[in-house]
């Protein structure tokens, strides 16, 4: 019974004790939070991709075998439609036939037209292939996870495209990861230009599937269709890679279907335009000297 008292009487004593400093313990808890949300970025972005590099291993080798059974099932499509791409190919060979003509006298006028003007080309375009591991998209961010980091070459800044087109850019780089911001997030926007006006705009995403245009003269010169290309402004990017094609002009505003879905992408090509030194076949290392002896 007295044990019963006991523990009952320091029982009391821990709760009145705790009832008197909870609003300090409080108060406490809501300072510390705000100093954890202060915390520097560099530091909360280097947790990140740590956590990205133990991460990207896993999801590549569970992309692997659904490529794998992806890549089974297009060849089993492709072959019940081989007849009917055997014709068209037949057409379009015909047609580049043609073309190749035109395309050879163009070339020899344009050798004579650069030699005449002492054209410069820019720098080649570098690039390495990355596959598409993850989708860290949420309703406030439009981005994906690729498997290739600073390791491979990839560096922040660097452009993003698939076979069709420019789909964003690196904006952040671990040493076997990277994320891409697409064209369609909130925070990307490029300089672009609609390539039958000549007009420059920006492109603005905003986490839809149609980012918009901003920044333009005249809405009557743009059409339902009209390309979309990079402007070259800027020197982020080279004037002339596809990011779309205007989808819809409006009270909504000028609307651009993206080269490429987002959610669909397996493969892509990280390109180094000059911005980044992106390494894809470092040179070999200088053989060892060794000192000369004297005789």
């Amino acid at each position: 019974m007295a044990l019963r008292d006991t523990v009952s009487s320091t029982a009391g004593s821990f709760a009145t004790l705790v009832r008197r400093f909870a609003l300090t313990l409080v108060v406490l808890a809501a300072v510390g939070a705000m100093l954890v949300g202060k915390a520097d970025t560099v530091i909360v972005e280097r947790v990140r991709a740590a956590a990205m590099d133990l991460v990207t291993p896993v999801l590549d080798a569970a992309a692997e075998p659904v490529a794998a059974v992806n890549d089974f099932v297009a060849q089993l499509r492709d072959v019940t439609n081989l007849r009917t791409e055997n014709a068209r190919l037949r057409e379009e060979n015909a047609r580049l036939l043609e073309w190749q003509s035109v395309a050879r006298r163009l070339e020899a006028e344009n050798i004579e037209l650069r030699a005449l003007s002492n054209f410069k080309d820019g720098p080649r375009a570098r690039f390495v292939t990355a596959r598409v591991v993850g989708d860290s998209g949420s309703a406030f961010m439009r981005s994906l996870l690729l498997n290739i980091g600073r390791r491979g070459g990839a560096m922040p800044g660097q452009a993003v495209v698939t076979a069709d087109g420019l789909i964003g850019r690196i904006v952040e780089a671990g040493e076997v990861s990277s994320r891409i911001l697409l064209v369609t997030d909130i925070n990307f926007k490029l300089p672009v230009m609609i390539e039958r006006t000549r007009e420059r705009a920006i492109l603005q995403g905003d986490n839809s599937p149609r980012p918009r245009l901003a920044r333009f003269q005249a809405v009557g010169g743009i059409q339902s269709g009209d390309r979309i290309v990079t402007s070259g402004d800027g020197g982020s990017f080279p004037p002339g890679l596809a990011v779309g094609a205007v989808a819809s002009v409006g009270d909504g505003g000028i609307r651009v279907t993206p080269v490429a879905d987002g959610t669909r992408l397996e493969l892509v090509r990280i390109v180094d335009y000059g911005v980044t030194g992106l390494v894809t076949n470092p040179p070999p290392p200088p053989p060892p000297t060794h000192p000369v002896r004297g005789r």
